[in-house]
């Protein structure tokens, strides 16, 4: 065992050097294509750090470089250490994760009587997303019995445990059910209980007020491509459960440590946070407890991405490889997860994504045509005989899946390529995606005057559409 350890180390080294050099001309190219001001990432694997560096400024008035020093913000990635919280919470009996909301929240609207804090942890308690609508004033402070007056005014979309919609609310609450049940505000109980203890050392809640060493500011792109300083956001909005933390990637490197090694929480609560949530139609939805259970290549993926005032944060755990990779960076219009994805396709060349500008040839013309049919149909909000039943039955009401249905429908129309550029078997190992078992994902690349975007399509052994995705590439 020794001697295998030694070898993987020596191997780990030795191809280092290589792969580093070819993530840094990747980084470097994406940020100036993007304009993407300053970037942080690390590469762990194995327990170890391979790679921990920042690129461009982290403040562009001061020409202060970024560094793998730099504090970030961590938008919705912070989401998994709220679901972290409240499964510590569940081991000290403090809760359960079927607990109804009225039983933490007596007087709860009669709604929430119908809610359990595992359907706010996966998203999947219909309560409607505050972010992007007219529920709360940014400009404007709150404590938390004023969030928690908003968030109970707030109407459910769909029955709890039948759909599944993101919902920053459900997390905002989560957060004030820990400050209740800790006796303090749920940051300073998560410092204590999981920041402090895995030695991360610069982790903490969002503060304007408090000096905070190596504090990177935040960028956004106007309309006319020119980079201008984030919006202001009240205070107390920036101490919410749903994405309010301050972070660094060497900060991410120690919770990858602590997720690998599996000693902070409980063996089934760890099951718990990374199974996909099962609906009430017998089907499910590849999301834990602030986590995305996804694929890349039919390898499994742990991921989370976030958004919030100028930054993108993006996390992506490979298990099966021994592999993370976080990228952090200081423009709203950056796509860190797609990084994510490149890069570990750099350090592991099995996670490669497809090449977007080549073309397979086709082995099923009728299959590419019975695909578009189907994002066609996603759109229109229309059934069609090539969705399987999860992606038949999702009609969650939500303002989050009619823009997708909207971009679909966009880019569906203004389409001028859609060409195959990956495939990857997985009859050997069907894969449980949304209820089905997937033998085949396709990958295609659809051209149009949106830019470039990377479908995947999850299929059935009879070719049924289980699901799809795509990315901008």
């Amino acid at each position: 065992m020794l001697r295998s350890c030694v070898a993987l180390a020596s191997c780990l080294a030795a191809a280092l050097p290589v792969a580093a050099d070819a993530v840094d001309a990747y980084v470097r190219g994406v940020m100036e294509k993007k304009k993407i001001p300053g970037l942080a990432l690390v590469i762990t694997r194995g327990g170890r750090t391979l790679k921990a560096e920042g690129y461009g400024f982290a403040n562009l008035e001061l020409e202060a470089p970024a560094t793998a020093d730099t504090v970030f913000q961590s938008g919705s990635t912070g989401k998994q250490f709220t679901a972290a919280g409240i499964l510590l919470l569940a081991e000290d009996g403090r809760l359960d994760l079927d607990d109804r909301l009225s039983k933490h929240f007596p007087d709860a609207p009669s709604g929430w009587h119908r809610i359990t804090i595992r359907h706010l942890l996966t998203h999947t308690s219909g309560l409607r997303d505050y972010e992007g609508g007219q529920d709360i004033d940014l400009r404007r402070d709150y404590d938390e019995d004023e969030l928690l007056e908003v968030m109970m005014r707030l109407p459910l979309q769909f029955e709890p445990g039948t759909q599944w919609s993101y919902s920053n609310s459900g997390y905002l609450v989560l957060g004030i059910l820990t400050s209740r049940l800790a006796g303090k505000h749920w940051s300073e109980f998560q410092s204590e209980r999981i920041f402090a203890p895995l030695g991360m050392g610069t982790t903490r809640v969002i503060s304007e007020q408090d000096l905070v060493k190596n504090r990177a500011a935040g960028y956004v792109l106007d309309e006319h491509g020119a980079i201008k300083n984030q919006d202001w956001v009240a205070p107390s909005l920036n101490r919410c459960a749903d994405g309010a933390l301050y972070f660094t990637v060497k900060d991410l490197a120690a919770w990858e440590v602590a997720l690998r090694d599996r000693g902070l929480l409980r063996a089934s609560s760890y099951a718990a946070w990374w199974t996909p949530v099962a609906l009430a139609n017998g089907t499910s939805y590849p999301y834990g407890f602030g986590w995305e259970i996804a694929e890349q290549r039919g390898r499994r993926l742990i991921e989370h991405g976030g958004s919030w005032q100028g930054f993108r944060a993006a996390i992506a755990r490979y298990p099966d490889q021994d592999l993370g990779v976080a990228v952090l960076a200081n423009l709203d219009q950056a796509q860190p997860e797609t990084m994510a994805h490149e890069i570990a396709g750099i350090v592991e060349p099995r996670l490669a994504l497809p090449d977007p500008a080549g073309t397979l040839p086709e082995p099923d013309p009728t299959r590419a045509a019975r695909l578009r049919e189907v994002l066609q149909a996603f759109a229109d909000a229309r059934p069609h005989p090539a969705m399987a039943k999860g992606l038949l039955d999702t009609a969650s009401g939500s303002s989050r899946e009619a823009h997708q249905r909207r971009t679909t429908g966009r880019r569906a129309a203004g389409m001028t390529g859609f060409r195959l550029v990956g495939e990857d078997d997985l009859s050997a190992r069907p894969l449980a995606w949304r209820g089905e078992n997937v033998v085949r994902v396709v990958h295609y690349a659809l051209d149009s005057g949106a830019g470039r975007h990377v479908y995947r399509f999850y299929l059935t052994k009879d070719g049924r559409v289980a699901d799809f995705g795509s990315e901008e590439r």
